[in-house]
């Protein structure tokens, strides 16, 4: 189930001719209330979206009664024509279902420069309108795919009667600020703009933002909560953070096994670190090291690379008295060789990086992939 398993939300995702190939390439997901209460995270990438720009001057109300997006073109550094066309297709979001524009998001996502023919735009969203439906998750999900191989849907579903919905496309651009991603997330449960600003906040800073496939951010990057309020069930702000979490790292670890081309999923913990910050410091430098990912795509389990990458952050550390696990096997014990590298196997797509600093109590988890020659292949002709 996708932003429709929560009661109040329906969606549609049509052809509107964006995309040359001809697939789907326009969501339309509206809130039918009775709450329209919302909360938004953006890229921190001060080179921005003009659909970033416009919604960041929506979600201010906290008050959200739709949201559309489309891929194959990110209507960015397209100039005051850009951002009109950002805002006729609010406009036309608007006059589809009888709302405001001021209560529509937009989102976009595809190659930077080219200008979005709004005519087509508009006439997808006429589409759109037309077929929202409870029935049309799925296919809201598939219509923001770009480079992304699968779509990209997770749910949670209380006992209590309210649940939490969500559609992700990312697969390429992973890195903190919330990576090449538009997420869409849903919940009928009862809750203030407030809370759900909170609970996306918490969320997003343990799982979205500690992605980081290639060290590269977006200028589109956004992922948006939205509550009905349709069960009319109101629990507990730790609850409901626990649920969109839940459900944020559901996606996101479907992002990361999407990242384009990769042959290994690797997830780097950092314990015993003298601050939160500093293990999440010292994760990103290893997950953005070309040399370790390289080392991991020939499985070869090159620990020095890693050492080399945490010594280049600012964290709190005694350089001699790290410990290093690859996959469960000590292979350096401070400052010095300990099991043989021969023991580590990485065949397997999953692998598990355990970097100890031995300089206090405090721990992160960052997530990164390997680098292939398939994601330069990828890379190199995304725009041809």
């Amino acid at each position: 189930m996708t932003v429709t398993v929560a009661k109040g939300f329906v969606a549609a995702g049509v052809r509107a001719g964006i995309k040359k190939s001809g697939k789907p390439d326009l969501a339309l997901v509206q809130n039918l209330g009775p709450l329209n209460a919302a909360a938004a995270v953006f890229t921190s990438n001060r080179c921005q979206a003009n659909p970033i720009i416009w919604s960041k001057q929506v979600i201010v109300d906290g008050q959200v009664s739709a949201i559309v997006l489309n891929s194959g073109g990110a209507n960015c550094y397209t100039g005051p024509q850009g951002f009109q066309t950002t805002h006729k297709t609010a406009e036309a979001v608007a006059d589809a279902l009888e709302i405001s524009a001021g209560d529509v998001l937009v989102c976009s996502t595809g190659l930077i420069g080219e200008q979005l023919d709004v005519e087509k735009l508009t006439a997808g969203v006429s589409i759109a309108a037309a077929e929202l439906s409870e029935e049309h998750g799925q296919a809201a999900a598939e219509a923001i795919m770009t480079t992304d191989s699968v779509s990209k849907t997770a749910s949670f579903v209380s006992e209590h009667g309210w649940s939490v919905g969500g559609m992700a496309k990312g697969a390429g651009m992973l890195a903190p600020g919330l990576a090449t991603m538009l997420v869409v997330l849903t919940t009928d449960a009862v809750a203030s703009s407030q809370d759900l600003d909170r609970a996306l906040r918490l969320a997003t800073r343990v799982t979205f933002d500690r992605l980081d496939s290639d060290g590269c951010m977006s200028t589109n990057d956004q992922v948006t909560l939205m509550a009905s309020g349709a069960s009319g069930v109101e629990p507990s702000f730790e609850d409901l953070a626990a649920a969109v979490q839940a459900v944020s790292q559901d996606l996101a670890m479907q992002l990361l096994r999407d990242a384009e081309g990769s042959s290994h999923d690797i997830a780097i913990r950092v314990s015993k670190a003298a601050s939160e910050d500093d293990a999440v410091k010292v994760g990103r430098s290893v997950a953005r090291n070309n040399l370790f990912k390289a080392a991991i795509y020939g499985n070869d389990p090159n620990w020095g690379r890693i050492l080399a990458a945490v010594g280049v952050t600012d964290a709190a550390f005694d350089p001699y008295d790290i410990d290093v696990l690859i996959n469960g096997i000590s292979v350096s014990r401070k400052g010095m060789p300990d099991q043989s590298r021969d023991l580590v196997d990485l065949k397997p797509r999953e692998v598990a990086i355990d970097i100890v600093l031995n300089a206090g109590q405090h721990e992160a988890t960052v997530y990164t992939n390997d680098l292939t020659h398939e994601y330069v292949t990828e890379n190199s002709e995304y725009s041809s």
